[in-house]
């Protein structure tokens, strides 16, 4: 018997009562036949010898002979010639890498994949071009063209699912809103009553002048109610409130002294990150810490259009129904915004794996298979995201288990059983 110095190469053979992990080498074939029943062999039969001859090994001749049992119908992922199919008569059909003849009907649907490197079993870090052994003796993982580009599978007995307590829900469409919390104060705000009643002095001006024989006059006049217009937004006034205030002609004096029963402001600084949520006309929960438990209600009648720079933080303005005359101007005060993002496709935040470069899931698909999958997600809203991108509606994905089951599909090869 001819000895040499062994290159070894790691195979996979994938049967379809499941995927199996065997140790091929360089060396001799044995040339025994398996003892499973017979079936018809496929066509271009070949012995194992003459299928891998091209994975550069120094001894000219060396062939590739399988260290295991192989049964008919199992697929040999070769990582450097290719795969192949063996018959019952022991010999194979050679399949070239990538490519799988139509002659070769025992293959299992789905199980063409091309090695790109093999990776540290202990330190994913530590990768190889070709198969090796850590320095514990353990082969090297092989990462798969798939699992590089999306999202690697992995299939789970039932009672394994189980076991390690795999639980699902669909994906649906849900009415999602979501409470954004901030602080802010009760108005004290003189000067902005001030500018309120210079816009309406010059609102008046401006009538009184306008038969005037002089343009001057008349453009003088219009440029001092432009210029007070212009200071109401920006001292937050929306322009429905400076509408309605050019209408009625009466400064807001709840502004710095509120008369008896009548409502007060309150200025709510909303981080930059949450002022998409906020929009005009939202229902608003206002608690002072002077009456603990006590909630006063109102609604958003104003985004200031400007951002403070120093805080990051848009005000808001807020009216605020003053129930027995108990908030009073310079009250700090702690807010509570409803949200209402409307009918969006939902995906439980418990779903949802983060790596830091992306967020994935994992769909629950036929004969127990679990696939990852990339996902884009939008607002948190209570215990689900709104889902952008990934996801439709039906989908059933993994929300109890699912750090198990991504274990798993990294240390197994694609479209493993377990």
């Amino acid at each position: 018997m001819r000895t040499h110095n062994m290159f070894f190469l790691r195979a996979v053979f994938v049967s379809s009562l499941g995927g199996v992990l065997l140790t091929a080498g360089c060396g001799r074939s044995d040339g025994q036949e398996t003892d499973a029943p017979k079936t018809p062999a496929p066509a271009e039969e070949k012995t194992l010898e003459e299928i891998c001859v091209e994975h550069a090994c120094a001894m000219p001749g060396c062939s590739m002979t399988v260290k295991a049992t192989v049964k008919p119908g199992e697929r040999v992922l070769c990582p450097i010639c290719g795969e192949a199919i063996v018959a019952t008569s022991g010999k194979a059909v050679a399949i070239p890498a990538g490519k799988a003849p139509a002659a070769v009907a025992t293959a299992p649907a789905g199980t063409q994949r091309r090695i790109l490197f093999y990776r540290n079993p202990m330190d994913p870090q530590v990768t190889s071009p070709v198969p090796m052994k850590d320095p514990m003796g353990m082969d090297y993982v092989p990462v798969y063209e798939e699992a590089s580009a999306g999202g690697p599978a992995v299939t789970i007995s039932p009672e394994r699912q189980q076991l390690i307590g795999i639980k699902t829900e669909t994906v649906q469409i849900r009415d999602l809103s979501k409470d954004v919390r901030a602080s802010g104060k009760i108005a004290y705000d003189p000067d902005l009553a001030v500018t309120q009643e210079e816009f309406i002095e010059a609102l008046k001006t401006q009538e009184e002048t306008k038969d005037s024989p002089l343009q001057d006059v008349i453009d003088r006049a219009k440029s001092t109610t432009d210029a007070a217009r212009n200071k109401l937004r920006l001292l937050g006034m929306g322009e429905d409130q400076i509408a309605e205030l050019e209408k009625t002609r009466k400064s807001e004096t709840n502004l710095y002294l509120p008369a008896q029963g009548e409502d007060v402001w309150a200025y709510v600084s909303i981080y930059e990150y949450e002022i998409g949520l906020v929009k005009t006309g939202s229902a608003v929960e206002i608690e002072a810490a002077a009456y603990p438990g006590e909630k006063f209600t109102g609604r958003v009648v104003s985004i200031n259009p400007v951002l403070d720079p120093a805080t990051r933080t848009n005000q808001v303005r807020v009216e605020v129904t003053n129930t027995g005359d108990k908030l009073k101007p310079e009250m700090y005060v702690n807010a509570v915004i409803k949200a209402d993002l409307g009918a969006k496709l939902a995906v439980p935040e418990t779903a949802v794996l983060d790596t830091g470069l992306r967020k994935i899931v994992y769909l629950a698909g036929e004969n127990n298979t679990l696939e990852s999958r990339e996902v884009t997600l939008g607002q948190k809203a209570g215990d689900y995201y709104e889902v952008r991108t990934g996801l439709k509606e039906g989908d059933v994905v993994v929300t109890s288990g699912n750090f198990l089951v991504d274990s798993e599909s990294k240390l197994e090869a694609p479209s493993s059983s377990l």
